[in-house]
């Protein structure tokens, strides 16, 4: 039964897109570990981010809640054990709990409901990036021109650092006494592949180089004036033909390599005979927009940044079945209770447990949501998924509405259209029922104006400039003035 504990193994990417999936329908992309546990379990190909950012978006998946009930709206706002999380409740039961790799919350020591953190990544200094939190005007982000700089071939600290995680899981699972106490363990294996920089090792990039990977959808003639100020802000007109071509090369070969380390922990955890005692999921903190629309990283709410690949196996767990029902990131933590058999203390969380909708029809009537308050975004930004129907709303601006049915590649907006005004008046009533976006927006500025100010104010901040990816453990940021 999918209500029986058991232990519990999450595995999680970093910016890894669903649409480059061999088990969602990507025929170009090489991931045959994940289209294996896709295989053995249940794929959700309707599953999103609930921020498309690190920070917010690891929040909610730590805690259940999203960013505008807890509070940490961008990448300078790091969990530090507030509101308590599924690893608090774990802890206070008794059983096993920790980490490996990338985690992104405020800092090791805080209290985030883990008994042991193994190679953790946290905030720059505890402070992050604080830069995403200058928000009016927006600052120009020239830092984020090395996107199409820093691309093709190599090794770079972050697929060392993964190789790192990597071996540290494979080591943990094999330590793993299981002639111990019965009590099921949780161990979170966070990966950075394959966020930027879009480097990958040479035998991943070769399996891509020259197969003519290129963006398929092009930006909007008249571009929503939401969107319009964050290509501004971001600035990525320094990709030319040739470097998107190499980009999204890299940028696949990045998965490969990703998908190549989670065989290795899969193949470690059937190696010491835990496989059919353990249940995985695999997920993605968000995704990227891997060049369409001209867009590259995350902070946008299509389908390429916000929808996230999702995957669970394991005992209870359906073989071979495609579940539709939308699901986000705050499903995490009623699962991870699910699983551990923890009841009631979900009750109050707005998701669900995937492993009970893995078990149930297909749900279209489930709403779920997401929103983006941070770098690049001049006012916040909500989105609804509903059945056939995605509702984007922009404080200050008009709605966008997409039909995924009839126009998977949202390339026709129904924002404005009168003959679809029902269907917007119903979908923005789903969007206050989780909150008032403009009472939310006034929130987030006003925590961020009070953090820049805390931080030297404005034009300290601007000088000081951004730097890009978190680094690595043992590595120092290198700050790029924005002024």
């Amino acid at each position: 039964m999918a209500d029986r504990p058991a232990n519990l193994l999450i595995l999680m990417a970093d910016e890894h897109t669903r649409h480059v999936l061999g088990c969602l329908g990507n025929s170009a992309v090489k991931t045959p570990n994940l289209d294996r546990l896709a295989a053995r379990g249940t794929l959700f190909p309707n599953a999103y981010t609930s921020s498309p950012i690190c920070v917010p978006a690891r929040a909610a998946f730590a805690t259940g809640q999203y960013a505008h009930v807890t509070g940490l709206w961008d990448n300078a706002f790091g969990y530090a054990g507030e509101p308590r999380g599924w690893g608090h409740a774990l802890q206070a039961a008794g059983l096993p709990v920790g980490s490996i790799g990338k985690l992104h919350y405020r800092r090791e020591e805080d209290p985030t409901g883990l008994d042991f953190q193994i190679l953790p990544m946290h905030l720059v200094d505890g402070k992050g990036d604080v830069l995403g939190a200058v928000r009016d005007p927006l600052p120009v982000r020239w830092k984020s021109r090395a996107m199409a700089e820093k691309i093709g071939p190599g090794e770079t600290s972050y697929t060392a650092y993964d190789r790192d995680i990597t071996d540290a899981a494979v080591a943990w699972l094999g330590e793993w006494d299981q002639s111990g106490p019965e009590s099921p363990w949780t161990l979170f294996v966070s990966l950075v592949a394959p966020h930027f920089p879009l480097i990958a090792p040479r035998e991943f990039y070769d399996m891509y180089a020259g197969a003519g990977l290129m963006p398929t959808k092009p930006a909007r003639d008249e571009e929503h004036p939401w969107l319009a100020a964050l290509r501004a802000c971001f600035n990525y007109d320094n990709f030319t033909d040739e470097r998107t071509a190499i980009a999204l090369a890299s940028y696949y070969g990045l998965v490969s390599f990703m998908d190549s380390r989670i065989g290795m922990i899969l193949d470690a955890l059937d190696a010491t005979g835990l496989t059919d005692s353990t249940r995985v999921i695999y997920v993605s903190d968000h995704g990227d927009n891997i060049g369409e629309r001209g867009l590259w990283g995350k902070s946008t709410l299509f389908e390429e940044s916000a929808g996230i690949p999702a995957i669970c196996a394991g005992p209870g767990i359906p073989v071979g079945r495609v579940c539709r029902t939308p699901v986000s990131l705050v499903d995490i933590a009623p699962t991870v209770l699910g699983n551990a058999g923890i009841s009631g203390a979900g009750a109050a969380l707005p998701g669900r447990s995937l492993l009970e909708l893995a078990n149930i029809p297909d749900d279209d009537t489930r709403a779920v949501f997401s929103e983006y308050h941070a770098a690049g975004a001049c006012s916040g930004a909500f989105m609804i998924r509903k059945g056939r129907w995605k509702y984007n709303h922009y404080v200050g601006f008009p709605p966008e509405l997409f039909d995924l049915e009839n126009d998977p590649d949202e390339l026709v907006d129904l924002g404005r259209d009168p003959s679809h005004a029902g269907i917007r008046d119903d979908m923005e009533a789903e969007l206050h029922k989780v909150c008032d976006p403009v009472a939310v927006d006034r929130q987030a500025k006003a925590d961020q104006t009070a953090l820049v100010e805390a931080n030297g104010g404005r034009d300290a901040v601007i000088a000081r400039g951004g730097f890009g990816a978190t680094p690595p453990p043992g590595e120092k940021p290198r700050f790029v003035s924005e002024g």
